[in-house]
């Protein structure tokens, strides 16, 4: 992975392989920072990482200047890398090795941006690939499934409240596991709506993107 702009711009990091996650890509990057960056100005906001896996986002995130940043997730190694790379690079990342639910019933700060990456699929066991790279791009992610999207679930049940008012959350998702209504009742019922929901102009395509607001 590659950090794509700011103070770090161009440097590349490399993740262990033993890391259970899938870094998000540079395109994805660019479509993610179009939208935040026609709202906010980076040193100036709070940013919460959920699911922060390697860190990619949050290295850009801080390239970027911003420098209020908690970076979650409940993996050891993952949270050792991220301190790792951030010491190295001397970025302001401060970590949390907690799960989400527990970090989110605990937590008392209000975030003006909180970035998810979620598991991506409620695929059964049923689940047959169409074919030989379909299997190969999703078949790791079916071991970190949000069975019954119970994640999502607990997740927008519990995350308005560490919202400041004017704040957004940007989840990143996937078409080949769900579109906006898999979704649209468990935001409205908990006073948030949708602002924008796209699928990735970029590869890869299999990417969508929704940003949430209070209603």
């Amino acid at each position: 992975m590659r950090i794509i702009s700011g103070i770090k711009k161009s440097i590349i990091i490399k993740a262990p392989k033993n890391l259970p996650v899938r870094p998000t890509t540079d395109k994805v990057k660019e479509s993610l920072f179009n939208i935040i960056l026609n709202k906010f100005n980076l040193n100036e906001i709070s940013v919460l990482d959920l699911f922060s896996g390697t860190g990619n986002v949050s290295y850009e995130f801080a390239s970027r200047g911003c420098l209020n940043l908690l970076s979650i997730d409940n993996n050891h190694n993952c949270i050792k890398f991220i301190n790792k790379t951030a010491s190295k690079l001397e970025l302001n990342i401060k970590t949390k090795k907690i799960d989400y639910k527990v970090f989110l019933k605990k937590n008392k700060k209000k975030f003006d941006i909180i970035f998810g990456n979620p598991p991506h699929f409620n695929f059964d066991d049923d689940w047959k690939p169409e074919n030989q790279e379909e299997f190969d791009l999703y078949d790791e992610d079916r071991k970190h499934l949000d069975k019954d999207w119970k994640i999502h679930r607990d997740f927008f049940s519990n995350v308005s409240e560490y919202l400041e008012e004017d704040g957004c959350i940007l989840l990143m998702e996937n078409i080949k596991g769900s579109n906006l209504g898999t979704f649209n009742n468990m935001i409205t019922e908990n006073n948030l709506r949708v602002t924008q929901a796209f699928p990735s102009k970029e590869w890869p395509e299999d990417i969508w993107y929704m940003k949430v607001q209070h209603a």
